[in-house]
């Protein structure tokens, strides 16, 4: 594996007095695909927002390309190269799929929404569709297609399959795909979709108690049943 891109160093955070994340560690490599999976309330989506620098930690480090993140807000995260398609979408729904894409190109020029386009190109058939006119899966579509434009190197997807219909599913799946393969943007997918997730990722952690409770090869990670029972309450078929 290349050199770590992104690096969770013992990293504690919560909300109030509630602590969800326990001392996690965890890394990414630049470009690789990685799932984190688990039970509901483990800390998966704390851990993406961690990274964004959206819930305080209490103590460790988070580390982007060498860079200590600590301190920094969020919009200076996501200029470094970080990018997060949150659980939400924050699709903003009185605007056309044309100004929400513009509002994620900041300063590129209008054609780079070419780029958005040629990845879904069911948003440029309903380009001047608003926001709210869209189903979920166009909406998961188009908040993808937004944090692109921004240009990260490594993007953070919080359950982005939660709610869609199989075929719209394995539709995302393939353009993330093509994400990766075409730029070399790293991805990392926090999902309950365990099977998708798996089929997609080259690696896989498992997050248990706000902390790395198992790692291996996706992959391998789809044939072990056993782990998959203890740790997310469910086997996987392969």
């Amino acid at each position: 594996m290349s050199a770590a891109l992104l690096e969770l160093h013992e990293v504690v955070a919560g909300y109030g007095r509630l602590t969800v994340l326990n001392r996690l560690s965890l890394s990414v490599a630049a470009g690789e695909r990685l799932a984190i999976i688990g039970r509901n309330g483990v800390g998966k989506t704390t851990a993406l927002r961690a990274v964004m620098g959206l819930v305080a930690l209490s103590a460790g480090r988070v580390v982007f390309d060498g860079q200590d993140l600590a301190g920094m807000p969020t919009h200076r995260r996501a200029a470094l190269g970080l990018g997060l398609v949150p659980q939400t979408r924050d699709v903003f729904a009185s605007l056309s799929v044309e100004e929400n894409l513009l509002a994620g190109a900041k300063r590129r020029p209008r054609s780079a929404l070419d780029e958005a386009y040629a990845l879904f190109p069911r948003l440029a058939q309903r380009r001047r569709h608003s926001g709210a006119q869209l189903s979920g899966g166009e909406q998961q579509m188009l908040s993808v297609a937004r944090a692109l434009l921004g240009q990260p190197r490594l993007l953070l997807l919080d359950e982005p399959l939660e709610g869609l219909a199989p075929l719209v599913r394995q539709e995302l799946l393939a353009a993330f795909a093509r994400i990766a393969e075409a730029s070399g943007v790293g991805v990392v997918i926090v999902e309950q979709q365990v099977h998708e997730a798996l089929a997609y990722a080259g690696r896989a952690l498992i997050l248990d108690r706000g902390a790395v409770a198992h790692a291996a090869p996706a992959t391998e990670l789809r044939h072990d049943q056993a782990t998959l029972e203890r740790l997310v309450g469910m086997a996987v078929e392969a």
